[in-house]
C-alpha cells in the first residue's frame, strides 16, 4: 500500500546534483552487463598519494577514531590557515578555518546563515547546480548570472550590475568553473569586490579547482582589499589530492561567521572524520609531487578531448583554462538530429552509444545546447569515446 506523505516545501524547491544522479544510472546499467565509457563525473581516476593513505592508516591504527572538535582539529586548521596565507597573500588565523566533510557543506551553510525569504542570492548559470540548490532551499531568490560562450562563459559586467540590489545577500563564485572550466579575471573579481563592498553583500569564492589551473596565477577575491571581512573561501581534498571519498573540505571566513557555521556542523554532522582530517594534514604539508604530475596529465588529457571533440562534425568546444572539464557547444547536433534538447542528446549517447556524458542543461537552463564532459578519465577511454562518439553522431 502507497504512503501518501505530505512533504515541507523546501524539498520542493531543493535541487540535486546531477552527476549523482547520472552515476546512478550508469551503475545500473553496468550491474546489467553494460560496457560504459564514463565522462560524466568529476572525480580523478588517479590514485590518493601513498603518504596520505598510510597517515590515515596510521591513526586509524592508534584508535583515533573518536568526535573531534566540530570546526576541525586545531592542527588541520592551522595547516589550512597557512596555506591560504601562502597562496591568497592574506593572513588567515585557524579560528577563521571550518573543516568540513566535503566542501559542499560549506555553499549550504553559507546560504543557511545570510539568506532569508525575501532575500536574493546571484550565482552562475550555467554553473555548479548546488548554488541553485541552496539559495533556494532557504525561500530566497536564485539570480542567475548568465554565462554565455559569446562572453568566454565569463559574466557580462553590466548584466552583472543590474542583477544586484538592496535585497541581494550573497553571491556565488566558481573559478575555474564547473561546468566550463573557465576563469575570472582580475578585472571580474574587482567589479564584483566593488559590488559587494558598496552594497554590503558577502561573497562565497568556490576555489575546489584552484590548483588545477593550466595557464597563469590562481586569483581569489579574498586577496582584494576590504574582502577579507566578508569573503567565505571553499577549498578542499577531493580534487587535488584525488579524495574524493575521504570528504574533506574546508571554508575560510570571517570568525563571526566561523562561529555560525561550526553551529552549523554541530546540528547536522557534529564533526568532521577525526583520522581523515589527519591525512589532510599530511596532503598539504607533505610532498605535492603526484599532485603536479596528476594535473600535467589532466592538461595533456584536456588537448586530447578538445582536439578530438572539434574533429567531430557538429561540435565545437572552446579550450578550458582549468579544472577538467569540457564544455562542447553541440547545438547543430541537435538541430541536425531533431533532438529537443540536450538531455535527449545524452540519454541517446548513453543507450545507444555507451558514453556517459551530463547535458549543459544540468547546470543550469542556459546550458542548454551544450554537453559537459569530464577529461578525468584514462587517456585510453578519451581517445576510444571519442572515436565512438564521431561515428555514433555521423549516422546522425
Amino acid at each position: 500500500m502507497m504512503n501518501h506523505f505530505k512533504y515541507s516545501e523546501a524539498l520542493g524547491r531543493m535541487g540535486t546534483e546531477t552527476s549523482f544522479l547520472m552515476g546512478m544510472r550508469v551503475a545500473e546499467l553496468e550491474r546489467q552487463g553494460r560496457k560504459l565509457i564514463k565522462f560524466h563525473i568529476g572525480q580523478p581516476d588517479f590514485p590518493t598519494p601513498e603518504h596520505v593513505k598510510h597517515e590515515a592508516i596510521k591513526w586509524i591504527n592508534q584508535d583515533y577514531t573518536g568526535y573531534t572538535e566540530s570546526n576541525g582539529i586545531y592542527d588541520l586548521r592551522e595547516a589550512i590557515a597557512q596555506h591560504i596565507t601562502k597562496t591568497r597573500g592574506v593572513e588567515i588565523d585557524p579560528a577563521e578555518v571550518v573543516v568540513t566533510p566535503g566542501a559542499k557543506m560549506i555553499l549550504f551553510g553559507a546560504a543557511l546563515m545570510l539568506l532569508n525569504p525575501g532575500d536574493e542570492g546571484v550565482y552562475p548559470n550555467p554553473g555548479y547546480p548546488i548554488y541553485e540548490s541552496a539559495i533556494d532551499i532557504t525561500g530566497a531568490k536564485s539570480v542567475p548570472v548568465i554565462l554565455s560562450e559569446e562572453n568566454g562563459f565569463c559574466f557580462e559586467h553590466e548584466k552583472f550590475k543590474a542583477l544586484v540590489n538592496k535585497k541581494t545577500k550573497l553571491i556565488y563564485l566558481n573559478s575555474p568553473s564547473n561546468p566550463t572550466g573557465e576563469v575570472l579575471t582580475k578585472n571580474d573579481l574587482k567589479l564584483v569586490r566593488d559590488l559587494a563592498v558598496d552594497n554590503d553583500i558577502v561573497v562565497l569564492s568556490d576555489e575546489i579547482y584552484s590548483r588545477i589551473l593550466y595557464e597563469g596565477k590562481h586569483e581569489s577575491i579574498i586577496s582584494m582589499p576590504g574582502m577579507k571581512e566578508r569573503t567565505i573561501l571553499v577549498d578542499g581534498f577531493s580534487k587535488i589530492y584525488a579524495m574524493t571519498g575521504w570528504r574533506l573540505g574546508y571554508g575560510v571566513m570571517p570568525k563571526e561567521l566561523a562561529k555560525h557555521m561550526t553551529n552549523v556542523a554541530i546540528n547536522i554532522y557534529s564533526c568532521p572524520t577525526s583520522f581523515v582530517q589527519k591525512a589532510g594534514i599530511a596532503a598539504l604539508n607533505g610532498p605535492q609531487t603526484a599532485s603536479e604530475k596528476m594535473v600535467a596529465e589532466f592538461k595533456r588529457r584536456r588537448e586530447a578531448m578538445v582536439e578530438g571533440l572539434n574533429e567531430i562534425e557538429g561540435v565545437t568546444c572552446t579550450l578550458p583554462k582549468g579544472a577538467f572539464y569540457v564544455f562542447p557547444n553541440v547545438k547543430h547536433i541537435l538541430r541536425k538530429g531533431k533532438m529537443k534538447s540536450s538531455v535527449e542528446l545524452m540519454d541517446k549517447l548513453l543507450m545507444d552509444a555507451g558514453i556517459a556524458t551530463l547535458s549543459g542543461t544540468y547546470f543550469g537552463k542556459y546550458g542548454e545546447g551544450y554537453l559537459r564532459l569530464s577529461y578525468a578519465a584514462s587517456m585510453e577511454n578519451i581517445k576510444k569515446g571519442l572515436e565512438v562518439m564521431k561515428a555514433y553522431v555521423e549516422k546522425l
